[in-house]
């Protein structure tokens, strides 16, 4: 563990490939290690992007485009991609590094796609482990991909400093379709595909949304003007720099307020809440318990014993045992 931790402080990619594969195992040993680890990485920072979009917006394009913007800038750039998995087999095709092939390849950049494993709020449960990773091997920004977008996709606001939805020209009614909860946790819009034919539409949508922005409720953590709507284009490169531009200045702005770090309290303490919960949820799995669920389902599935009751029963039989 100490030659892991030597090697990943470092900025080893290949210690951070396993430092990552450790923290998304699930066997009790590998688990112990991984908390081990975690509690001895270096107090780094990175900014950390997460980013949202429609179907079909083009988000391994945009994301491509931009991280080899910010690479050509000296940053390092780490790209976490959550793929969907199948809820009937479990699987996940995890081609976001295909799609990406010229940042795969490029030194200052790290991607990793991982698999939902029917997580809700578009993120793997160990994501937010990950970017800790991430910063402690050295990297500058991490962008965070979710796997798309709707009511549910937002958990991915809970890990990360700007919270960017990325959007298409001409998607139908997507005012309606993206719904209101996701927007209010957008720190920035960005309309996709702003060139060839479709730049007059991503116009008209930016001023869609920027309209609809300002009938939203102002947030003390945000400067005037802010959250915003800008059109961009992955495939010409127009727009990515002042986007960039942007980012920095509402994450500057953050900063100097207080806000930043008091969100990443606040993100901290959510988080410590969440573990906790998917540790008790755990337990359910453990073999004693999961025969007493057993029975007492199979008395709810008779009629003998309602729901309620056997819930109440099952909660104080786990309140004995940690007794």
């Amino acid at each position: 563990m100490t030659e892991l931790l030597e090697q990943l402080t470092k900025g080893d990619r290949r210690a951070l490939s396993r430092a990552i594969t450790l923290i998304e195992s699930t066997r009790a040993d590998h688990r112990e290690r991984a908390i081990s680890l975690l509690s001895h990485l270096p107090p780094r920072q990175a900014l950390r992007i997460g980013l949202s979009g429609t179907p079909g917006v083009g988000k391994s394009t945009f994301i491509e485009a931009f991280g080899t913007m910010l690479t050509e800038q000296g940053l390092r750039v780490a790209v976490l991609a959550v793929d969907p998995s199948s809820a009937r087999s479990g699987g996940s095709i995890l081609g976001d590094k295909t799609r990406m092939e010229t940042l795969s390849r490029n030194p200052l950049a790290f991607i990793r796609p991982t698999p939902s494993n029917a997580q809700l709020g578009g993120v793997a449960r160990r994501t937010r482990e990950t970017i800790r990773l991430c910063e402690a091997a050295g990297y500058d920004v991490v962008l965070i991909e979710t796997v798309g977008v709707g009511q549910s996709e937002t958990l991915v606001a809970e890990m990360s400093d700007l919270f960017t939805l990325l959007l298409a020209p001409a998607g139908g009614d997507e005012l309606q379709g993206v719904k209101r909860g996701i927007m209010e946790m957008a720190d920035l819009i960005l309309v996709n595909k702003a060139d060839g034919d479709l730049l007059p539409t991503a116009r008209r949508t930016v001023a869609d949304y920027a309209g609809a922005l300002r009938l939203l409720r102002k947030r003390a953590q945000d400067p005037e003007g802010f959250p915003k709507a800008k059109a961009v284009s992955a495939a010409t490169g127009d727009g990515l720099k002042e986007a960039w531009a942007e980012m920095r200045a509402l994450a500057d702005w953050r900063r100097e307020h207080g806000h930043f770090e008091a969100n990443r309290a606040a993100q901290a303490r959510h988080w410590f809440m969440a573990e906790l919960r998917a540790g008790l949820l755990a337990r359910l799995d453990e073999p004693d318990v999961r025969a007493e669920l057993q029975r007492l389902g199979d008395e709810v599935a008779a009629g003998d014993v309602a729901p309620g009751v056997a819930a109440a029963r099952m909660l104080d039989r786990l309140k004995g045992m940690s007794g």
